[in-house]
């Protein structure tokens, strides 16, 4: 009796352990077939802004958004977002720190890292009201010294965007209004408040980065008149115009090789993208 007992325990073992064994064989590849199991690729890290439209924002809105969905795709590997507010040290916190692979939206010639070929270039523009006469032609035209001028500052002195450079070198500052590049992060799209400051009639012009006044100034609910500023530089130490490029770590130059593959392969629909958010460009400067 001890014995049978003994048998009828062991035979559903017996049976649990040949099953076992012709799992295993049907998971391990036939002789000289590759096996079927696949990697996950690593995801696709990119640095953003997550209140910054029409570049980024936490609800993927922006432009940029869905640049880096598509290079996502092209390179087969999930997107995965790190959300950090654009402040000073904004490289060094993030692709230096090793948190992400790639920064959106960097200036082609920015030296700490590498940067790929520019995915499009864009200028800084005069934006005024169209039922405004006074139309504003150059850095020089004598109307900036009499008209309520709105720029974009990054600190609290001239010496930093190219607008505001180009005024105080011609000594034109009393009648300029600051607005921070920052803002109350509180509330949505802070850069935004300059466009909508030249729309309310606070300030008379804005010279604003062309992206911003092409995105802000259609939605705002007087018609807003957009001119690229001419020249494209105030002598060569103060550009206008900047091609924008994809930003990765110096070490990452397979990544770099294969960014700019797809922005060349697919210029076209990223074109289309910048197209749909009123992304004003401009062609190379020639050489």
């Amino acid at each position: 009796m001890t014995g049978t007992v003994r048998r009828r325990w062991d035979l559903p073992v017996a049976l649990g352990t040949l099953m076992l064994a012709v799992l295993v064989l049907v998971a391990l590849p036939a002789p000289g077939r590759p096996s079927r199991l696949v990697a996950t690729p690593p995801p696709l890290r990119v640095c953003a802004d997550p209140n910054n439209l029409p570049f980024s924002n936490q609800r993927r809105e922006g432009f940029e958004n869905r640049i880096a969905a598509l290079l996502a795709a092209e390179l087969g590997r999930p997107l995965r977002y790190v959300w950090l507010p654009e402040r000073r040290g904004y490289v060094r916190r993030t692709l230096k720190a090793g948190i992400c692979d790639v920064l959106m939206g960097v200036p082609e010639q920015l030296g700490a890292i590498l940067a790929t070929r520019p995915y499009y270039r864009s200028t800084y523009v005069f934006l005024s009201r169209t039922s405004d006469p006074r139309v504003v032609r150059s850095f020089d035209d004598s109307l900036l010294r009499r008209l309520r001028i709105g720029v974009h500052l990054i600190g609290d002195d001239y010496q930093n965007t190219p607008p505001a450079q180009a005024l105080a070198r011609r000594h034109i500052v009393e009648n300029v209004v600051g607005f921070s590049i920052y803002g109350d992060y509180a509330e949505p799209n802070p850069p935004s408040r300059l466009v909508e400051a030249v729309a309310k009639g606070t300030i008379d012009l804005a010279i604003v980065w062309g992206p911003f006044a092409g995105y802000f100034g259609p939605r705002q609910l007087v018609k807003l008149r957009m001119a690229p500023v001419q020249p494209p530089s105030d002598g060569p130490a103060i550009p206008f115009t900047f091609g924008i490029a994809l930003g990765v770590a110096r070490v990452d130059t397979l990544l770099l090789r294969q960014l700019d593959d797809i922005l060349a392969r697919r210029a076209d629909r990223i074109d289309r993208i910048l197209e749909q958010y009123g992304v004003p460009r401009v062609s190379p400067p020639a050489t």
